[in-house]
This record gives structure tokens, sequence and C-alpha cells, in this order.
């Protein structure tokens, strides 16, 4: 069981987007992993589910009808999108002056959230607690609402049961994942591909910079940060 993977059934998409009350909340967790997991071996979860609880819920599932298990080596996140030279120097350049670069060619394709700063939830993930406190502060002094996660795993349950944030803020180095890696993930996703995200990170390295613009991320912040360049930011990729 432990080289298995998994793919939502016709029946599975549809219990997971009705939000039907007879599939239990942990079933529901594991079709919408599964879903934006693609072919990733479930077995990074594992300690979510104590025992065999995992594989038993799975084979529940696969009995209902709700998934079905494949081959090794299916569907892959689709190529990352070019960065163009003038813009990672741009990103470079302000990065060093300002500690902060946004995606401008990114924004002008989003259409503005038309939300009050009040009406607006913005997502941290940022394992380190006093990190995640300072960000959770400086966001909400801004006027927005806030949900947190600590880390990958968190991500994923915030996202599967409190649904879609307006922006995500997203740390690259997790315990249990790493932020390039899940940007690229949620880009593959089509229900992700607008997420407004912006990582946090103290990587700076002119590689990092290409990878994380390649992936699609609409912003870049090197830490530390100030109160301000954070709400800067958070205001103009919204663009309420």
């Amino acid at each position: 069981m432990s080289d298995a993977f998994y793919r939502i059934t016709d029946a599975g998409r549809r219990a997971l987007e009705s939000r039907d009350a007879t599939v239990p909340s942990d079933y529901r967790f594991l079709l919408w992993l599964i879903d934006f997991e693609s072919q990733e071996r479930l077995e990074n979860f594992v300690e979510q589910f104590p025992g065999q609880r995992l594989w038993d819920y799975l084979a529940e599932m696969e009995e209902l009808g709700l998934i079905a298990q494949v081959r090794a080596g299916g569907a892959q996140p689709a190529a990352a999108m070019p960065a163009k030279d003038a813009e990672v120097k741009a990103a470079r350049d302000a990065l060093s002056r300002h500690g902060a670069y946004l995606s401008e060619e990114r924004l002008a394709t989003r259409a503005p959230l038309g939300k009050a700063p009040a009406d607006t939830v913005v997502l941290i993930v940022e394992d380190d607690p006093d990190q995640l406190a300072l960000a959770d502060l400086r966001v909400s002094m801004a006027g927005y609402g806030v949900r947190s996660a600590r880390n990958h795993a968190m991500l994923l349950r915030s996202l599967s049961r409190e649904g879609m944030p307006d922006l995500l803020l997203l740390d690259v180095m997790l315990p249990d994942g790493d932020g390039f890696e899940i940007l690229a993930k949620l880009r593959w996703h089509p229900a992700y591909r607008a997420l407004p995200i912006v990582l946090l990170t103290v990587k700076d390295d002119p590689d990092d910079i290409v990878r994380g613009l390649k992936l699609g991320a609409d912003g870049y912040i090197t830490k530390p940060y100030s109160k301000k360049i954070l709400a800067d930011v958070v205001r103009r990729v919204l663009r309420p």
C-alpha cells in the first residue's frame, strides 16, 4: 500500500465540489489532498492519521468509488514560465534597496480585489513563532483579517477546510516542505493559478529570485522586513 497513488473519480469530485454533508471531513480532506498533490505519495501525511487509519480511510473511499489507484508517473505540473532577464535584474535591485519586489506584469493582469481590508483574508504560512506573530501583528495593524499556518500540512488543511484566502504570504523554508515547490503546485492547480502569492524568505540569492519569479510569485519579500514594507506589498497586490 505504501507505493499506492490515487486519483479522484468522477463520483469523488462530485462529492468534493458539492460539499456533500454525508462525506466525513477526513474523507473530504483526503479527496482535496489527492486532487491538490496530484501524484504525490500520501505517506507525507501519514503522521496526521495514527496507526493504520490513513490506509483504512483510503480503502473505504476506494470501496465507495470516491478514489481509484493509478500507476506512478501521471500528470506533471506544467513547465515554469520563463523569467525575463530585465525582470530578474529589477527584482534584484528592488530587493537590495527596499527588501521587496512585486511582479508588475502579473499584477497588471489581475482585476482589483474590490473588498475592504476588514473583509479581506491574508493567510500567513510561517514556521517560526516569533516571525509568525510579527507578520500577524503587522497585517492585522494594516486592517486585514489573518489566518495562519505553521507548516505545509496546516496550509493544506486551511485551504481545504476554510477556503481560499485573498492573499497568501508564504515562507520558503518550512519544516515539512519547500515553499518553491508549494508555489509550483499551487500554480499548477486550476483553482489556485490566480491566487495572489508573495514569498517571505531570507533567501536573496539570484537563483532563488529567478526560481520564485519563474514559478509565478506575485511578490518577493526578504527578511527582516518592516511593517511599512509588508503593508505596502499587501495593499499593492490586492489592489482594493
